[in-house]
């Protein structure tokens, strides 16, 4: 079977880990070079890319998405080392929950400077490249959170449900010009974020079997599940579908109440 992301370069932020690090891997596999994105190089980010394959395969590049001259800068330096940029996954971000009325104002701001201006950031850098080829991918990793409200998890929501919206108006705006963006909404999924949450609770194996009684499916998904949704969506497989939103959360958010 031919690769499904033969001769793309994809750029994937936040990408040494959970959802990040399965979908590189799974691009890597899939034929694509791939730039991984991270906050801060780290020991384990680079042990994490050479597993991947060399510099000629994968880049590792270190960038805040939130400051937006390291965005321009990373994107420069990545369409140099590859000479061209094919696919855009806007993975990072980062969990801001809190009651409303008890939220400051900095962490109002750290909450939408990652998830909803760290992504448009990465677009507004990549998308000259991929209008000047006249083809090119985006995928926004929203969340469940931009379908259904969960209380006490303010202002996450607002910004994933801002992300959705950015995804359909920029989809919108280039389609005829060769570029696709759309979004991934995953619910609860087994990423190291997610282990850490169960771990700092008094008896996590409880919470997890809790956590996955409220699936319809009865289990909790994988950071693969959603790789290969991306994995499609980045894909000339998904040509004629843009400015979308998937959900993958195993149905849960179709429930009415149980």
């Amino acid at each position: 079977m031919k690769p499904r992301l033969e001769n793309k370069v994809a750029l994937i932020t936040g990408g040494a880990q959970g959802i990040g690090g399965a979908t590189a891997a799974l691009f890597v596999e899939h034929g694509a070079r791939v730039v991984v994105n991270v906050r801060e190089r780290t020991a384990a980010a680079e042990a994490f890319v050479a597993s991947l394959g060399g510099p000629d395969k994968v880049l590792l590049l270190a960038a805040d998405v939130s400051q937006r001259s390291a965005v321009d800068a990373m994107v420069a330096q990545a369409v140099s080392h590859f000479g061209r940029l094919d696919v855009l996954v806007n993975n990072a971000g980062i969990n801001v929950f809190d009651d409303p009325l008890q939220l400051s104002d900095a962490d109002w701001a750290r909450c939408f400077s990652v998830d909803l201006e760290g992504a448009w950031h990465c677009a507004r850098a990549v998308l000259p490249h991929m209008l000047g080829q006249g083809a090119g991918s985006v995928v926004n990793i929203a969340s469940v959170h931009g379908h259904k409200i969960i209380p006490n998890a303010f202002p996450y929501p607002v910004a994933k449900h801002g992300l959705i919206g950015l995804t359909r108006a920029l989809g919108i705006q280039y389609a005829a010009q060769g570029v696709r963006v759309n979004s991934v909404s995953p619910g609860l999924i087994l990423t190291p974020l997610a282990e850490s949450v169960f771990a700092s609770l008094p008896d996590p194996q409880a919470e997890r079997r809790r956590q996955a009684e409220l699936l319809p499916c009865k289990r909790i998904g994988e950071p693969l599940e959603v790789a290969y949704t991306v994995l499609f969506l980045a894909s000339d497989e998904a040509r004629f579908i843009n400015a979308t939103d998937i959900l993958i959360d195993g149905g849960r958010s179709q429930l009415y109440h149980e």
